[in-house]
């Protein structure tokens, strides 16, 4: 399939999904976006897309990639009363890409329901957050019918530059998404509280964390979650809900399977007291829709600390 020839049809604009839809725009795709709020993707008409406004715009189109929260919010936007297969009227775009994290049964629900409408399906799930696909590190895993990966893969490619890993048949991208996000939650909760310890005994937060992202234990994930542990910079990048949702979908899935899971579920109801403390903010609908990173400020309640930001310019790691 020859790159920027084929018509593309996009689904949300939120935090990544309007980054991942500019990249296609500026590549040269042809792309046409629709968003539950039109507000938010208009900008990217200057981009070179095309905003829509109903899924219906979408049929008829080469491929449909989408990103949204949750499984029941990708069956709405497929097979809702409005859906792009709901009002396709035989045309049903041949090829779906989708690029959440969902479930690994509703992601086969939409699979089989995709397939009797004649279309494939491929579970794309991405590696990353907005200031990530900015910098060009985004990666991707990929699975589903092979023929119909290959037909997408430069289009993929566009907005995870960094690589496009394809693992096989099925929801096989989704059960590798939903354990990168459970090492996320895993290693967020860590790197907190061993700031938080050494941070409590005297070492001030941007000299140790510029020591652990210098070491072999350092990662493209510690050093740009660094600035915001070092100033207290809560810019969303991803919620604490999407985050719990996910060690949720880790953990159903590890009893599935027998596979015990226990630091995960101990870094789940680490991450359910930031819930509770919201509570006790004076705004607790604002404190819970701050980055997930903000969990820091709810394990320093816990160890008797009051944090204030050291304003260090922090390198992220994601510069050239």
């Amino acid at each position: 399939m020859a790159q920027n020839t084929q018509k593309i049809g996009w689904i949300g604009a939120g935090r990544m999904g309007y980054a991942m839809a500019e990249r296609l725009a500026k590549a040269g795709f042809d792309i046409s976006v629709w968003n539950r709020t039109r507000a938010k993707a208009e900008p990217l008409a200057q981009k070179g897309a095309k905003i829509v406004d109903q899924l219906a715009d979408l049929a008829g189109l080469d491929v449909v990639f989408s990103i949204v929260s949750t499984g029941k919010d990708l069956k709405e936007v497929y097979f809702g009363k409005d859906g792009v297969v709901t009002k396709a009227n035989g045309k049903v775009p041949p090829i779906f890409v989708d690029c959440s994290t969902i479930a690994v049964e509703d992601s086969a629900e939409v699979r089989k329901k995709l397939k009797e409408a004649g279309a494939d399906f491929i579970a794309a799930p991405i590696s990353g957050n907005a200031k990530v696909i900015k910098a060009g590190k985004l990666s991707a895993v990929v699975s589903g019918a092979e023929p119909a990966f290959r037909k997408v893969e430069d289009m993929i490619k566009a907005f995870s530059p960094s690589g496009v890993s394809y693992v096989g048949e099925g929801e096989l991208a989704r059960v590798c998404k939903i354990a990168h996000n459970v090492m996320l939650g895993v290693v967020i909760e860590n790197l907190i509280e061993i700031t938080l310890l050494a941070n409590k005994m005297g070492v001030p937060r941007h000299a140790f964390l510029a020591f652990m992202n210098n070491s072999v234990m350092g990662s493209m994930f510690t050093a740009y979650k660094s600035p915001a542990l070092v100033n207290l910079d809560w810019t969303t990048t991803f919620t604490p809900a999407l985050l719990r949702k996910d060690l949720d979908l880790g953990l159903a899935l590890g009893r599935q399977w027998d596979v015990p899971m226990p630091v995960t579920a101990a870094t789940r109801e680490v991450l359910q007291s930031h819930f509770g403390a919201a509570i006790l903010q004076k705004d607790p609908k604002a404190y819970i829709e701050k980055d997930f990173a903000a969990l820091m400020e709810t394990m320093a309640l816990a160890a008797g600390m009051k944090l204030e930001s050291e304003n260090k310019n922090v390198p992220t790691g994601l510069e050239d």
